[in-house]
């Protein structure tokens, strides 16, 4: 059984949200990455981590889905805002404290709510991901394959919902390690349901000028909770050194690289990364019982 909810951020903006499991259980935050509703979270990955005892919550980011919808241009939020809708999403769920999962820019807003509010983030878990207020070496970035697709957007007419889906279809393609982990029926439908539950696809595309609004220079250094980093060896956004950074600035962060993978949640890798959240989640619930002052 899932219930969706509509809260309301500190500055008015309104937030789509659904919960899957039972209220009381384990509160776990789904924070999608750029561009992307909460349905970017399967269902059926969704469903799984509930079967586990989680109390799991995903919703829209601004933008996107049912949450308040901007014309396309500029955003007039920063990343810091998107990490205080998260805890918007907590408050208006009555949760004091949950782990959070994002994956790539929810990720990083994931990393500032853990900065933000330290009190109310039990614990990390970071997928395709890259470091917050990373000040080594440059780490490399998206793929000029990807890059040649984004330069079709230009010439995109947003109001032809056919050629809407055909541009988010082959996104999601150019995301996968390997093709054969690619179900072209699945996202089809996945993005039919997008798009019947937004007012403006080409507002979700704001995401991409989103930045920070103030300076968090080797901020990643100071996250205090236990951090799982979760990143595929042939992610083509974020590649595999952007996790690996992540962990080398946390040191008590965990790392699982899973071969073959992308910056994607196929159905084939669901079972595996949800036995792995699940140990993880379960691994600290052990610690805090050995220790009770642990956070």
């Amino acid at each position: 059984m899932t219930v969706f909810r509509q809260v309301t951020g500190k500055d008015g903006v309104s937030l789509a949200t659904e919960a899957f499991g039972t209220p009381g259980d384990a509160p776990l935050i789904l924070i999608m990455g750029a561009t992307t509703s909460m349905l970017g979270w399967p269902d059926a990955f969704c469903l799984a981590l509930a079967a586990r005892g989680r109390f799991v919550v995903r919703f829209d980011h601004r933008d996107t889905g049912g949450s308040t919808t901007l014309p396309p241009g500029p955003p007039t939020y920063s990343v810091e805002d998107m990490a205080r809708d998260v805890l918007a999403v907590m408050d208006g769920w009555g949760i004091d404290q949950a782990d959070l999962m994002g994956m790539s820019l929810g990720g990083y807003i994931a990393q500032v709510a853990a900065l933000l509010a330290p009190d109310r983030v039990h614990s990390l878990i970071l997928f395709a991901a890259e470091p917050l207020g990373w000040d080594g070496a440059a780490l490399p970035s998206i793929s000029d394959v990807f890059m040649d697709h984004f330069e079709t957007f230009a010439a995109l007419d947003w109001q032809d919902r056919a050629a809407v889906t055909e541009m988010m279809v082959q996104s999601t393609r150019l995301c996968e390690g390997d093709p054969k982990d690619f179900d072209e029926v699945a996202e089809r439908q996945t993005v039919a349901k997008m798009l019947d539950r937004t007012s403006s696809p080409q507002s979700a595309f704001n995401h991409g000028m989103v930045s920070l609004s103030g300076d968090w220079a080797g901020a990643a250094r100071q996250i205090s909770c236990p951090v799982l980093v979760l990143h595929g060896d042939k992610d083509p956004i974020l590649p595999l050194p952007n996790g690996q950074a992540i962990a080398a600035m946390i040191p008590h962060a965990r790392l699982k690289v899973f071969a073959g993978l992308g910056h994607a949640l196929p159905a084939s890798y669901s079972a595996e990364m949800t036995g792995v959240i699940d140990d993880f989640l379960k691994s600290l619930a052990t610690r805090q019982t050995s220790d009770p002052q642990m956070r």
